[in-house]
């Protein structure tokens, strides 16, 4: 395998070839001759190349960074749609495998036969055929950043020998030119991620009318015995009933906009922290665009994006967090008595209608096996099985829960269309000023299933729920709120289900200016000159000086308990120069109570976290109080693993020790950080009341609060048998109690096989890296990170290392995660694979944004690139960079033989 450098030599040594390939490209996938598209629209020097050649120039900064230059829009898309592909080419193919329905035929039926259902739940969902669509109906700003981008990737892979790909994908069939429309198959499945691709393990595979198999049907070159043992219904079956809720999108945040109070030039600033998979098609990835008097803007954006979506330029600065918003309904359909595929509305008959798709799968012989398989749609979207998911709902057929009649399930998805993406986040990155930035939502944009929050150098600070949110009738609005007051739909409700009626069209969306969608005055938002922040509650206390109300319930509940995040957020705001447990640490905005961008990085990395704040105080005098007694541990308090069986009694008084000389916080060199994160987990799952005082509205953040003094001190103690417990747990998996959390906790980037190979050959591709920060959920960490449990790079057919978790027993209907996941392999800790991503602290002064940050995982997915691990290892010891972004800081960082300039 070639470093990066050799790469860029060869590339050199083969400019013939990449030029007489760049003319084919452009004869094939230019959108000037394009066949799968219209005609380009009339010349914009802005936008398109006035001769129609592309050029960029690609220079790297320190970690890898591309600043990306170009005379015109396409240019720039196509150097970073080059440089994308220079770092993560395989994640970028594996990608388009999945977009195009063709994850089966390159790569087997799957584990559980995922691929297969995988591949025609995205048929059904219209994914490439929906894209094959928009993409006539794209703006020109929208087909330029694509059709670029396109080129770019398709230059690396055309002039790259496939031997020297990684081994992810080296010499694999797949790795091969895309088409635009490709591209947007991708973005399609991007704005889904918090909505229909959710339905695609099965939810949607199995929505069938009764007596209807939903077996696919085998056809073509298929040989008898290829399939012994094949049942993919069985499969998708047990994929949706492992869904306990679609509320969770496992994806979180934080950011916080600064106003001109608080800040000591009296402009904006702005902290971005958004916490996403370190592996698969979520990793965001920085890149430096410039287009001289059009654009200058530099960020991140998820894996494909033609434009990077976290972003700062001249003037403003923008973050996202996952919202609490609903992006899809589903709808229950009234049936014909005794006809299943005709449904009643408004006392019309209307017919559920079928389409038949095809795959190919390879089943191990020569050529792959075509299948084939009907679903069936209402006028709303895919049939469900409904009754899969929660056992609430009937089959397809029985007495539904609306209308108490013969009902089935279908639903509606509010990013289905993707027209608008790349054109939304263009539109912010050229705003100049507050205005700017909002027409862009009054103009119906949408950042899809996230907020933003914005900070600009007026001293502006302001949020906005900018999520795809259905826009419901007033009627329909009141209808939910009273089918709320009922237990069973409430229950719905809280996993994620917003359940309307299908017989009437009251409960249709209002389509409006939108299509659909909540328009710009009905959304939350807040303007403020001191503070903004969301760190995935509910909008309602974006500010607790100005609780926001009257809001749609589809954009989350108000006075509602705030997560850990949120809390811990809010606390360092209003109490800016308080440093928290540690007297010792530096305070959230320094000793002047103003932030500045180096503060804000550092609070991202202070590492403090919610529970040990408001639980550490009272655990010490409940230590004293216990002393050398021992506790009584019940056995509902460990995990459901043989091994770990309960002492009757333990003695804390070691852990007490040790939690006595903890500062609080989850940095590398703390002691006692994780003994605290296995107590605290236990603790609130094993004793989930125990807190005497109840959340109060008035002061959500400070509420519930207050472990009950029921034995207080004593051997059955709520809070010391947790602690008690956890000691156990620690022993049975052997760490130290005192041992430092740099030690047992890591980051560890693994691969090694070809995307679709056996996990079990998956291989480590650095040394570990120790990692700080705590779990977001169970420790209530600002600088919030995880575990993932799954043996491909999450949502890829790349397989990496994974670890096994200890799995509780207490406090939930299904199995989960003890400790955050502590790894059950003797001594090995925390393997983590989520959580602070790209982040940065960045303030506005006279010279222009100052930012400094990083990519924690770093900018590749190569594990013999320069930027594989260069930025973790300074995640690790906090060494932010200087995000470069003036002509003179880009050229005197310059990064030697990292300069190069692609033509097409």
């Amino acid at each position: 395998m070639q470093t990066w450098n050799n790469r860029v030599a060869r590339v050199t040594r083969g400019a013939a070839l990449v030029l007489l390939g760049s003319t084919m490209l452009t004869g094939c996938f230019d959108s000037n001759s394009s066949s799968s598209g219209p005609s380009e629209p009339p010349l914009d020097t802005n936008l398109f190349p006035a001769d129609g050649k592309l050029e960029a120039t690609i220079r790297r900064t320190e970690g890898g960074v591309p600043h990306i230059k170009a005379d015109n829009l396409k240019s720039a898309a196509f150097g970073h749609g080059y440089a994308q592909a220079q770092d993560n080419v395989c994640l970028l193919a594996e990608a388009i495998v999945k977009a195009r329905s063709e994850r089966a035929k390159y790569f087997g039926p799957g584990q559980g036969n995922i691929n297969i259902i995988n591949d025609f739940s995205y048929k059904a969902q219209d994914i490439l055929s929906g894209a094959k669509t928009e993409y006539p109906q794209l703006s020109p700003e929208s087909q330029a950043l694509i059709d670029g981008f396109t080129a770019g990737y398709n230059q690396y892979v055309l002039e790259t020998i496939p031997s020297d790909l990684p081994v992810e994908c080296r010499e694999q069939p797949w790795v091969k030119q895309i088409e635009p429309v490709d591209l947007l198959a991708h973005y399609r499945i991007i704005g889904q991620y918090a909505s229909g691709d959710r339905f695609a393990t099965g939810l949607v595979y199995m929505g069938v009318p009764p007596t209807t198999s939903p077996q696919p049907v085998l056809a073509g070159n298929y040989a008898k015995g290829q399939s012994d043992g094949f049942n993919v219904a069985a499969s998708a079956r047990k994929h949706v009933e492992s869904i306990d809720t679609f509320a969770e999108t496992e994806l979180a945040s934080n950011a916080w906009g600064i106003g001109s109070e608080l800040t000591a030039g009296g402009k904006g600033a702005l902290l971005a922290n958004p916490h996403f998979p370190y592996t698969g098609h979520r990793r965001l990835y920085q890149a430096h665009l410039t287009v001289p008097g059009y654009l200058n803007i530099n960020g991140a954006g998820l894996m494909g994006t033609a434009i990077p979506l976290i972003n700062f330029n001249d003037h403003l600065a923008w973050s996202h967090t996952v919202s609490t918003s609903r992006r899809f309904t589903w709808y229950e359909l009234e049936l014909k008595s005794g006809d299943p595929l005709t449904y009643i509305k408004n006392g019309v008959e209307k017919p559920i209608t079928s389409k038949t798709f095809e795959i190919e799968v390879n089943m191990g012989g020569p050529q792959p096996v075509v299948m084939k398989r009907e679903f069936w749609f209402s006028e709303y979207g895919p049939m469900l099985a409904a009754n899969l998911a929660n056992a609430a709902f009937p089959a397809w057929g029985g007495t539904g829960l609306v209308n108490k009649k013969p009902a089935a399930y279908t639903y509606r998805d509010a990013n289905t269309n993707t027209k608008k993406l790349l054109e939304t986040w263009l539109g912010m990155s050229r705003a100049s000023n507050l205005e700017e930035f909002k027409n862009v939502f009054r103009n119906c944009g949408s950042t899809l299933w996230v907020n933003s929050t914005y900070a600009d150098d007026e001293g502006n600070a302001f949020y906005i729920d900018s999520s795809s949110v259905p826009y419901l009738s007033e009627a329909a609005e009141a209808v939910v709120a009273v089918k709320r007051t009922d237990a069973g739909y409430n229950a719905l409700f809280e996993a994620g289900i917003t359940l309307l009626d299908g017989s009437k069209s009251r409960d249709d969306w209002v389509e409006g200016q939108c299509g659909g969608l909540v328009p710009f005055d009905k959304k939350p938002m807040l303007q403020r000159t001191d503070w903004v922040q969301n760190s995935n509650s509910s909008y309602w206390a974006t500010n607790p000086d100005a609780f926001l109300t009257g809001y749609s319930q589809m954009f989350g509940d108000e006075e509602t308990e705030l997560n850990p995040r949120t809390r811990l957020g809010i606390k360092m705001l209003q109490n800016p120069t308080d440093p928290g447990l540690d007297a010792s640490a530096k305070p959230p905005a320094g000793a002047d109570g103003k932030f500045n961008a180096r503060d804000l990085i550092d609070t991202i990395w202070n590492n403090r976290a919610w529970y040990a704040e408001q639980f550490m105080p009272e655990l010490k005098t409940r230590c004293t109080a216990i002393g050398a007694t021992p506790v009584n541990v019940p056995q509902r308090l460990l995990p459901d693993a043989p091994a770990v069986s309960s002492p009757g009694t333990q003695s804390v008084d070691a852990a007490c020790g040790v939690l006595n000389g903890w500062n609080g916080t989850y940095d590398l060199t703390s002691q006692g950080a994780h003994l605290f994160r296995a107590f605290v987990d236990i603790y609130r799952s094993g004793f989930e009341g125990d807190l005497a005082t109840q959340f109060d509205p008035v002061d959500p953040v400070n509420t519930p609060a207050d472990p009950s003094i029921t034995n207080l001190g004593t051997a059955d103690d709520p809070m010391l048998q947790s602690l008690g417990a956890a000691v156990v747990l620690l022993n049975h998996a052997n760490i130290a109690l005192d041992s430092q959390l740099g030690n047992v906790q890591y980051y560890q980037p693994s691969g090694g096989v070809v995307a679709g190979g056996d996990p079990a050959n998956a291989t480590a591709s650095s040394a570990r890296i120790a990692w700080h920060g705590g779990d977001g959920n169970i420790d209530g960490a600002f600088n919030a990170i995880g575990v993932v449990n799954n043996a491909y790079a999450e949502d890829t057919r790349i397989p990496r290392v994974v670890t096994p978790a200890y799995v509780g027993q207490v406090g939930t209907p299904k199995e989960s995660w003890v400790a955050a996941g502590l790894s059950a392999n003797n001594g090995e800790g925390w393997l983590i694979a989520r959580g602070t991503s790209w982040h940065f602290g960045l303030e506005f002064t006279e010279q222009g944004p100052e930012a400094y940050g990083l990519l924690s995982y770093s900018q590749s997915t190569d594990s013999d690139s320069d930027f594989f691990i260069d930025q973790s290892q300074r995640y690790s010891m906090k060494d932010a960079r200087k995000l470069l972004f003036t002509e003179d800081e880009i050229e005197a960082n310059l990064l030697p033989n990292r300069t190069i300039t692609i033509r097409n």
